[in-house]
């Protein structure tokens, strides 16, 4: 059953790679946007209130937190398109594991995201930026941005099931951005007024946030986010994987 249930999710999984041929500029947008929220930030918005020591080291790893929690309106879109034209209902129709669709968009989405890491690290490192942590913590530090988008991923395919409809995606899509402001990846909490500074401590990515700076290595960074940053991510998995399957599969009943 379970090799089964894999087989099923990598056609899917196939069937949303080979899109990427068919839209390579939307691909190329998905790459380009936090390079330049990156750059933005980085040298014409500045900031860095209450960081010690250069705010690039602080900013980066910040930014790579903070693109894994965006960008989701891609797969939003995609899996909300499928519904209004009736994909999804055929896909159902057919013996195929019940999920497989929601997988294989959810592969697709993990692969992009691990293309959009390597983009951005690189342009870190053109800009002067350096990992310090050692290959393990730069391979750990990978894997709690990956598991945030992971789990923000599946927060995201539940919505766009809720919603149903394309045009529903941006509206819900905003409510993303309080999630990402509101953390720690451009300004430490100390600099902001301290009801706010409490909210961004408590925020799930500034704990992601804070883990990477630490595996990276940079100066002054936090050390004790890492199982926080670990913990948080499994729990909405644990609340939104199962939401979105049995709103799969309750589609068209």
């Amino acid at each position: 059953m379970t090799a089964y249930a894999l087989t099923d999710s990598w056609t899917m999984t196939r069937r949303e790679l080979a899109r990427w041929g068919r839209q390579p500029v939307q691909l190329a947008v998905n790459l380009v946007f936090p390079v330049m929220l990156l750059l933005m930030f980085g040298y014409l918005v500045g900031g860095g209130r209450g960081v010690s020591g250069a705010y690039r080291d602080y900013l980066v790893p910040g930014m790579l937190a903070l693109t894994m929690a965006f960008g989701l309106e891609g797969t939003m879109i995609a899996v909300t398109r499928d519904l209004d034209k009736g994909v999804i209902d055929r896909f159902r129709s057919m013996p195929m594991a019940n999920g497989a669709v929601l997988v294989g968009r959810s592969a697709a989405d993990m692969l992009q995201s691990v293309l959009t890491l390597a983009v951005l690290i690189g342009v870190g490192a053109a800009l002067g930026w350096r990992a310090h942590g050692g290959p393990a913590a730069f391979l750990g530090a990978v894997g709690l941005l990956l598991l945030l988008r992971f789990a923000m991923l599946w927060i995201g395919i539940h919505l766009a099931l809720v919603a149903g409809k394309p045009e529903m995606v941006q509206a819900v899509q905003i409510l993303v951005w309080p999630i990402g402001f509101l953390s720690n990846a451009l300004a430490t909490p100390d600099s902001m007024p301290g009801w706010l500074g409490t909210v961004v401590e408590w925020n799930p990515m500034s704990h992601t946030a804070t883990a990477v700076r630490h595996l990276f290595g940079v100066p002054g960074a936090e050390s004790g986010h890492v199982a926080p940053a670990v913990l948080w991510p499994l729990v909405l998995l644990a609340v939104f994987f199962p939401l979105a399957v049995r709103r799969f599969g309750r589609l068209s009943r």
